[in-house]
């Protein structure tokens, strides 16, 4: 993939070439991570794989013992041609068994052991990996998450990580053992007889070259098929999340449509891998058999001068054999490496998020706040742009009063609410809870003290009682539906097929937009937070809805700090005072009637 975007021509961009041929690229739907060599992608992971280093460890010796059983394996079918089928003596046949079975068996326990300790390790790196990559977007803003299509970051942390692991510990195990096979094995052919050695050894190099040249046009191709992988996850949950927009405005064909186009994608550049794996393969039987032939002829020679016996020469064929497996393992390890790389990058792009605010060191753990709010010459402007939203924006909320803020839209009355919850920090100025700088206190601290109502009410797939163990976990169904009865919310759960265990389905969408904000309500009373911030809590409900939800919203701020942002009239008179938005500054306005 080309990396110079910007010096392409207006007309070519948003297109990509896959196997010789070119296609709409569905509107740069997911670029392709930056590239990355092997070496630094096994730096940025190796620190994942330290507590199993140990096992590690021992997963390397087992890898470096079986060769040498193989080995000695076909030993003993030298042993058997020399000492019992060319001289007819069948007295050493038994101890010449009694050794094969030893030796299997041996070889058995290891084999069983390698591939069963691998497994244990790899699974735990990539459940250990998985879990950081995911932690790691937990910490992300919600407006960088929103930045990025959903199905294609899914696919980075689930199937994208599992390739990791093929670099990590897989990969540097294979290429071990493929070493040490080629180390026994070619020293056990100079032992039998050094001349053809020589001769079988030649080809070696070849191999490597050839598989060398391969991969890379390989690692092309994987790189465009994984990040097609993304982009197909993205359309697919980006169309079946919106299935009723999708049917409404009959767009299912140009969906099915858009959705075949990133599979094509996949195909093209697969396709375009499997026509080099395919050519790779009989390049190489090529060679083999050609070096094979070649030390047949000189091996028979080598016979009758006496240099090497029967069972020598068949064992001799047979290591060659043995030597010329784990040379294609290396080539094709590179192969792997280099199509894993692809889905590391992806890996490491997310990795290399940084988090808007971080926590300090010596950072505090703030009880129970009294709930008293300022904002003090606050400046703020949103990553990647330079209006400044907020201008030198001044507040202060008493403890215990509602206070409606009012503006325009984009006026930046929702970056009030996630500058209290430090989605982001100021440009300048500060905001403080009773006194303290936000920028002082834990995260989980601030973030207990402030319940944030967002302006869609948030419902995630699951029970009504999932959904209001959010706002306190553990507790009991009785306090669940005391909290429902004190904000009007207990009616319309009992009304459900299942009541508390009723599955209201993805976003809530089995309820009304009333049921989801009452919902909502009852999850924030049940949190039990000194600050509440209230975002747009009424949008999208008609008026008889608005005026039922006063009463629950009246029980919400009581005895607590309450920051109602809303365009609602009917909602701004449930606050003690008016605040307006103005070109990043706060102005009071006439006072309301209070709630």
């Amino acid at each position: 993939m080309p990396t110079g975007e910007s010096s392409r021509p207006r007309s070519e961009r948003g297109r990509t070439r896959v196997g010789g041929r070119s296609r709409e690229d569905t509107a740069g739907l997911v670029a392709v991570a930056p590239a990355l060599r092997v070496r630094e992608i096994f730096r940025r992971f190796w620190p994942d794989a330290r507590p199993y280093r140990r096992w590690i460890g021992v997963g390397l010796l087992i890898a470096l013992l079986v060769p040498l059983v193989e080995a000695a394996e076909i030993w003993m079918f030298k042993l058997v041609v020399d000492d019992v089928l060319v001289p007819r003596d069948l007295e050493p046949l038994a101890m010449i068994a009694l050794a094969t079975v030893g030796i299997v068996a041996t070889g058995g326990v290891l084999s069983f052991a390698d591939e069963y300790l691998a497994a244990w390790v790899g699974e735990r790196f990539v459940l250990d990996l998985r879990t950081r990559v995911y932690g790691h977007l937990q910490r992300a803003t919600p407006e960088s998450l929103e930045d990025r299509r959903a199905g294609d970051t899914l696919t980075r942390v689930t199937h994208d990580v599992d390739s990791v692991e093929g670099i990590v510990l897989s990969g540097v195990a294979a290429a071990l053992s493929a070493v040490t096979r080629i180390v026994v094995f070619a020293g056990i052919l100079v032992y039998l007889d050094w001349v053809l050695a020589v001769v079988a050894l030649v080809a070696a190099p070849f191999l490597w070259f050839l598989a060398e040249r391969f991969s890379r046009r390989i690692r092309r191709a994987s790189r465009e098929a994984r990040r097609r992988s993304g982009g197909l996850s993205a359309v697919g949950e980006e169309s079946l999340g919106s299935a009723a927009l999708v049917q409404a405005y009959n767009r299912e064909d140009a969906e099915v449509a858009r959705f075949r186009r990133e599979g094509e994608g996949i195909m093209s550049a697969e396709l375009a891998a499997a026509r080099v794996r395919a050519l790779f393969t009989p390049v190489v039987d090529l060679i083999e058999l050609g070096a094979a032939l070649l030390v047949i002829g000189m091996g028979t020679w080598a016979v009758t001068e006496g240099r090497i016996t029967v069972g020598g020469l068949l064992a001799f064929l047979t290591y060659v054999t043995q030597l010329y497996s784990p040379v294609r393992e290396l080539g094709g390890l590179v192969t792997s490496v280099y199509s894993a790389s692809a889905a590391a990058e992806r890996v490491i792009e997310v990795l290399d998020m940084d988090p808007a605010v971080t926590e300090r060191p010596d950072a505090l753990h703030l009880g129970r706040a009294r709930g008293g709010v300022v904002i003090d010459g606050v400046t703020f402007a949103y990553p990647g742009t330079d209006r400044r939203i907020l201008d030198g924006a001044s507040l202060e909320v008493a403890p215990g009063e509602t206070v409606a803020l009012v503006g325009g839209n984009g006026q930046g009355k929702s970056t009030i609410a996630k500058l209290l919850v430090r989605f982001h920090d100021p440009g300048s100025g500060a905001v403080r809870i009773d006194g303290v700088d936000v920028r002082d206190v834990t995260l989980e601290a601030l973030r207990e003290n402030v319940t944030v109502l967002l302006q869609e009410a948030l419902i995630m797939h699951g029970s009504v009682r999932d959904n209001l163990l959010l706002g306190r976990p553990g507790a009991t169904d009785s306090e669940l539906m005391d909290a429902a009865r004190e904000t009007g919310a207990d009616a319309f759960i009992a009304a459900l097929p299942d009541g508390l265990d009723t599955v209201v389905g993805q976003r809530g969408r089995r309820l009304s937009g009333g049921q989801r904000q009452l919902l909502a309500i009852t999850r924030a009373l049940l949190r039990d937070a000194p600050i509440l911030v209230l975002d747009e809590p009424t949008t999208g409900l008609d008026r008889s809805v608005r005026e039922h939800l006063r009463e629950p919203v009246r029980r919400l701020a009581r005895e607590r700090t309450a920051i109602l942002i809303t365009h609602d009239p009917v909602a701004m008179g449930w606050a003690d005072r008016v605040v307006a938005l103005t070109d990043g500054r706060l102005v009071e306005q006439a006072p309301v009637a209070g709630i």
